[in-house]
């Protein structure tokens, strides 16, 4: 959770080492790789050499194996791993300190160079019949359960109930019938036209309907029996008024201000002190 993961670009500077260890004679191979920052020097406008990282890197088992193989002094490769640090005493007692690195993947880096890549085939195995492994779980003997005392499965505990039944399709319309053809906007027709009366045919004699008159604009329109309103005194004194100020060529006289209205008060309930007891 706390590991510091990181991934190294640089050159293999010493060969690979491998060994097996002691207790579980397990593959492990190691070695040092150089990574080189680069830079560009803005008075000189070149490209410099900057900060140096030097760490060991520690390949196991499969990767060792592959790594053994295949990387050699001086290959451009990119380690991805784990990096920590490992405190020794060297000889004269001194404590110190050196920056190690457990490899997760390593590869050559194929922007400076080209590499060919070969799979390694797994070893062949055989199986073995042995019985007393079918009775085994995961190592571990394990007994048959009783047929009463086994968990339920998918499909028990559920009501048989009837399948259902589904009705066929409706047959198609038969031949000659007529096709309603649906309208536009998916909606039916706001009027019924089978309760219209049909048009008369030719040389027969039908009720011909009424036209009536348009009105012209000369003509008055006929009243529907609104009244007009009979004028009041006040009307004609206004009405004169206004006829004076528009033959003297006197301006009307101006509005006095409305007064607003009086505000009323509005009634606040005491608040209650709080009674101590």
């Amino acid at each position: 959770m706390f590991d510091t993961n990181i991934v190294v670009i640089g050159n293999v500077l010493t060969p690979p080492e491998w060994r097996r260890t002691a207790g579980s004679n397990t593959l492990v191979a190691n070695f040092r790789v150089a990574s080189t920052a680069r830079r560009l020097d803005r008075e000189t406008g070149r490209w410099v050499d900057g900060n140096h990282l030097r760490v060991r890197v520690n390949c196991w088992r499969r990767l060792a194996e592959g790594v053994a193989s295949s990387v050699a002094v001086g290959d451009p490769v990119v380690v991805a791993g784990r990096l920590y640090t490992r405190d020794w005493t060297d000889s004269e007692g001194n404590l110190r300190t050196t920056y190690e690195m457990e490899a997760v993947s390593v590869g050559h880096d194929l922007s400076r160079g080209r590499a060919r890549f070969f799979r390694t085939r797994a070893a062949a195995t055989t199986a073995v019949e042995d019985p007393e492994s079918l009775d085994k779980v995961r190592g571990e003997p394990a007994s048959p359960i009783p047929e009463n005392d086994a968990p339920t499965v998918y499909g028990e505990g559920v009501p048989d109930g009837d399948e259902p039944v589904f009705e066929e399709a409706p047959s198609p319309s038969p031949a000659g019938a007529e096709q309603v053809q649906p309208l536009r906007g998916g909606g039916f027709e706001p009027f019924d036209t089978s309760a219209m009366p049909a048009p008369p045919k030719a040389g027969e004699e039908g009720q011909q309907l009424e036209m009536l008159p348009v009105p012209t604009a000369a003509e008055p329109l006929p009243s529907v029996g609104i009244q007009p309103r009979p004028e009041s005194p006040a009307d004609g004194e206004s009405r004169g008024g206004e006829a004076q100020s528009a033959e003297g060529g006197s301006q009307p006289a101006e509005a006095e201000p409305a007064t607003p209205a009086p505000r009323r008060p509005r009634p606040r309930s005491p608040r209650r002190q709080p009674v101590a007891v």
